[in-house]
């Protein structure tokens, strides 16, 4: 690790400790927490952030290096500064750019983290096998194993399940943030910019109503995406479905109103 001449403390969040530091090469973004309580979580950071600098969608900062040292992790990226336009209608053409690259199968050929929660990405077909399999149902036996989730919720989530197929239209794999709110976007000097992703290819609504649970992104957003890639009909009316994902990882990481905002949406089931 190179020396580090100043450093001074920023918002991070509340996994990691998060630091602007200046070295001998100039100043950079770092990132830091315990390597034991979230093993490979920085490396599969580093995966996420060069998949998604690959596309030449978005500015994404670039990760320099990932090291361990007396039980602590630490992930160097690029310090990228505020400022610029706030093109929103930029930033939602960016995002359907995004989207348009695409696999063969949902997943990802790596596991990574939601959050400080572990997320899989085993590999499926359908979007009905991998949402169910992967996303909904283990969080709900988290929730249910820890006390924060009934039997009635479970069931409902099982209901759910079964009828994915039939909610969501069908779409290819696309090449998700995995955890786009407002938190982790901001106009660059650079340009729109994204950060601390979740990545895996899965349907693109994911995204879009991501955006959607905790506001912040304009309307000229949303007119952006449909002018580069048009939405299937009444996604809007599907936003809901797609947000039972993270707002289960926000029961089991915060519990609270998170519980009955899921047990809300279920009750349909």
């Amino acid at each position: 690790m190179e020396a580090i001449i100043i450093k001074i403390p920023v918002s991070g969040g509340s996994i990691n400790q998060c630091w602007k530091v200046q070295t001998g090469e100039g100043w950079y973004f770092l990132k830091e927490n315990s390597s034991e309580k979230f093993p490979g979580m920085f490396e599969a950071e580093m995966k996420g952030l060069q998949l998604l600098r690959a596309t030449n969608t978005f500015v994404v900062p670039e990760p320099v290096s990932c090291y361990s040292e007396k039980g602590k992790a630490f992930l160097k990226l690029e310090f990228l500064e505020r400022g610029g336009n706030n093109d929103w209608n930029q930033a939602g053409e960016l995002l359907a750019k995004l989207h348009r690259n695409s696999n063969e199968k949902f997943g990802l050929d790596h596991d990574n983290y939601i959050g400080s929660l572990p997320q899989s990405n085993a590999k499926h077909d359908s979007w009905e096998e991998f949402f169910s399999l992967e996303r909904i149902l283990p969080q709900v036996k988290r929730g249910r194993d820890e006390g924060r989730l009934d039997k009635k919720v479970s069931t409902a989530a099982e209901n759910f399940c079964k009828q994915i197929g039939d909610i969501f239209p069908v779409e290819k794999p696309a090449l998700l943030h995995g955890d786009l709110w407002s938190g982790n976007f901001f106009f660059s000097t650079k340009g729109p910019a994204v950060f601390d992703p979740a990545v895996y290819f899965g349907h693109r609504e994911m995204d879009l109503a991501m955006t959607k649970l905790f506001g912040g992104f304009n309307e000229d957003f949303y007119a952006g995406y449909e002018n580069e890639f048009p939405l299937e009909k009444k996604w809007k009316t599907r936003i809901d479905y797609c947000n039972l994902y993270p707002l289960l990882v926000h029961v089991n990481l915060f519990g609270g109103g998170y519980v009955g905002d899921v047990k809300q949406i279920l009750s349909r089931f």
